[in-house]
């Protein structure tokens, strides 16, 4: 199995005062799952609908935190996954 690192630097300021707490723990623990058993069993987990992103965001991933909050991602080195943001989005901005 391969290791990866999940880096949450760029949007962990956002978990204090930004976001919701249950959010919050979806994108936790979906970083834990991918360090404890890596990317592609996770992808497996059907609740996160992990998914390739198009057009401006071709070579970035999404994954659903609730129906309301999407986590963008990107794979750097083959071994880092970088969160990009965290959005609020509704059917028709996705």
């Amino acid at each position: 199995m391969k290791k990866y690192r999940v880096e949450l630097g760029k949007v962990r300021h956002l978990f204090k005062r930004h976001l919701p707490l249950p959010i919050v723990k979806k994108l936790q623990f979906w970083a834990l799952r991918i360090e404890m058993i890596g990317l592609l069993e996770t992808r497996k987990i059907k609740g996160f609908h992990d998914e390739p992103l198009h057009g401006d965001r071709t070579g970035q991933r999404s994954i659903r935190l609730d129906e309301a909050y999407r986590a963008i991602y990107e794979i750097r080195d083959n071994i880092d996954i970088v969160i990009i943001e965290v959005i609020e989005v509704n059917k028709h901005e996705y």
